[in-house]
């Protein structure tokens, strides 16, 4: 398969809607509240896929001081409640059919998880479920699915959240010989690992030296660097496909806000433009290279990326920490940009027809980068 121009998206089936107008189909809902960001999307499905109607994001920081503390604090708790509350507002406005919202890393790990999501049911309405690791990153496969290469014979999908980072090990040659994306089925996995490191929980392990040079601020970042490494314990089933990665046979996904602050970086964006840097592909040489010119700059000067400000500055080195000790632990020659994740496979898997147990809806190509506007919601770092 030859390469796609940077910035170009993946291809996308378009919707038809048939004699039924769209506005008389059921709204599906999916809400991710994860370390650092409280994430909704709002879908009415279509023969492609999907077609959002509704999207919201905010950096909530919930795990912010979980690392020393082992709770979540009354402040992160307010936070993530006030931009739940916006989430149930909304979905109670466009008369939801059908929903799913689920917590990660932050509530597995915090001794008032639970206490916390009574509170949220409460205040918001909001029924809120802790998934594992394991189905967590599934469903960041299942709602990338068609960022994979079928022309290639592995990949690993890639998920850096805000207390977590996820992986799968994709067998693509099987998938192929199942029939491939086309065939409805989803791919095998190999594999899945989770490693106890985000963003937020890496940054605080590892705060940002004052006043530092620029040998200070290297050794810091390759601290962080080594660190991640360190914790990148692949299952047996991954470790099967090390021949492949060694063959130039394989391929990186990456699903997270880390990963499209970086290639909007690589891009040169003076602001993050969702439809440049979705689907795009990138040498893991430009994702190196994009990662070290932040990494060579202070606070400040991340800070003034088009793709970063003020609100990421602080976090993005944890990320491009994680992302590069992956890109040189499972090495490929290309990166793929998926600007979703989680929300996308929980929607798809709301949508599957289970009358039809032959064809999966993971088939589906998810149509999740348009909405009934052409917008979609802003960037998300984690």
């Amino acid at each position: 398969m030859a390469k796609d121009a940077a910035g170009s998206e993946p291809a996308r089936q378009r919707p038809n809607r048939g004699r039924k107008s769209a506005r008389q189909d059921p709204i599906y809902g999916a809400i991710d509240l994860g370390t650092n960001n409280c994430r909704m999307l709002l879908a009415r499905r279509t023969r492609g896929g999907f077609r959002v109607v509704d999207a919201y994001s905010r950096i909530v920081r919930l795990g912010e001081g979980i690392t020393a503390s082992g709770e979540l604090s009354e402040a992160a708790m307010d936070r993530a409640v006030e931009a739940l509350g916006v989430c149930a507002e909304r979905i109670k406005r466009r008369n939801v059919t059908k929903m799913r919202a689920i917590a990660t890393e932050a509530c597995r790990q915090a001794k008032n998880g639970e206490l916390f999501l009574e509170r949220v049911k409460s205040q918001t309405g909001l029924d809120m479920e802790i998934i594992g690791p394991e189905e967590e990153a599934r469903l960041a496969v299942q709602g990338s699915l068609d960022l994979l290469d079928e022309s290639m014979d592995a990949a690993v999908v890639v998920d850096i959240g805000g207390g977590s980072t996820e992986l799968c090990w994709v067998d693509l040659a099987e998938w192929r010989n199942r029939g491939g994306y086309d065939s409805g089925g989803r791919p095998p996995l190999r594999g899945w690992s989770s490693m106890p490191l985000g963003v937020v929980t890496l940054s605080e392990r590892f705060p940002e030296p004052r006043k530092a040079d620029d040998a200070a601020r290297a050794e810091w970042y390759g601290q962080m660097k080594a660190y991640a490494r360190k914790h990148l314990k692949p299952p047996k089933g991954a470790r099967r496909l090390r021949p492949v990665f060694e063959a130039g046979r394989a391929h990186m996904v990456g699903t997270s806000g880390t990963v499209t602050s970086v290639a909007g970086v690589h891009l040169n964006l003076t602001r993050y433009m969702r439809d440049r840097v979705d689907g795009m592909w990138m040498t893991t040489e430009e994702a190196h290279a994009a990662c070290q010119r932040l990494a060579t700059q202070d606070r400040a000067g991340r800070s003034r990326e088009g793709c970063i400000g003020h609100d990421r500055a602080d976090l993005v080195l944890a990320g491009c920490a994680i992302y590069e000790a992956v890109m040189e632990a499972w090495p490929t020659e290309r990166v793929r940009v998926g600007d979703r994740g989680l929300r996308e496979g929980m929607l798809l898997n709301l949508m599957r027809p289970k009358r039809r147990r032959g064809r999966r809806g993971a088939g589906k190509r998810a149509d999740a980068a348009t909405s009934e506007t052409g917008k979609r919601d802003g960037h998300e770092q984690g």
